[in-house]
């Protein structure tokens, strides 16, 4: 399985979302918790060229967000990733 990160806060619920459905399909996954750390919502932004969360990367594919987490399980596409990413 590839190495998957995910960058979260604590009160983001599309990020919940987006870890129940990485827990669904038995996906070990790390956790950046932007809050914690001054400068980690930065390092973000900088990797992602994005501000909001969750972003999530599925070994080097940046996925995106909840949203297209979701689309690529609705598509069929997810557990091919999480297998050979």
């Amino acid at each position: 399985m590839p190495e998957i990160l995910i960058y979260t806060t604590k009160i983001c619920p599309y990020c919940v979302m987006a870890k129940r459905l990485l827990d669904k399909k038995g996906a070990a996954y790390t956790e950046i918790n932007v809050d914690i750390r001054a400068g980690l919502r930065e390092e973000m932004m900088r990797k992602t060229n994005r501000r909001t969360v969750p972003q999530i990367y599925i070994g080097d594919l940046h996925v995106g967000g909840f949203d297209e987490l979701y689309t690529l399980d609705q598509q069929k596409k997810l557990d091919a990733l999480l297998t050979f990413a």
